[in-house]
């Protein structure tokens, strides 16, 4: 499944909650959907800067696929991180680099978020758009 096929099927899920502490605990059931994260990547260079909570995130190359694994000590920070990895893991690193990461914009959770929880969805974003410019290179 493509980019834009996640995001217009993930979009139509949230569509669906009538108010945001539905979608909330849609978000976190997400979270805590994710598989446990290999302890290989739980270590302090895989821990993502600027966010208010721990959140890991390690990725792999699979077939010329990146796959992400990722956690956090927070129930609603382990759910955006599953946002993402709903999104973008499976996908190649240039699908990646090339996926319009505003489009999550469209649900309004930015707007529903504490600034501080907004500011880490930008920085998940750029972790794993960073791990997809070096796979890339990889791949060359």
């Amino acid at each position: 499944m493509s980019y834009e096929e996640r995001i217009e099927a993930l979009l139509d899920d949230m569509s669906v909650f009538e108010d945001w502490t539905e979608k909330y605990e849609y978000i976190i059931s997400l979270g805590r959907k994710l598989p446990p994260m290999p302890e290989v990547y739980r270590k302090n260079s895989n821990l993502i800067k600027g966010c208010q909570s721990r959140v890991w995130v390690g990725t792999e190359l699979d077939n010329g696929k990146l796959l992400i694994h990722a956690d956090s000590d927070s129930l609603i920070t382990k759910g955006l991180i599953a946002l993402f990895i709903r999104l973008l893991s499976g996908l190649t690193p240039e699908e990646i680099l090339a996926a319009d990461m505003q489009r999550l914009d469209e649900c309004g959770l930015r707007e529903h978020l504490a600034s501080t929880r907004a500011n880490a969805l930008t920085t998940m974003a750029a972790t794993i758009r960073k791990a997809a410019d070096q796979a890339t290179t990889l791949l060359l």
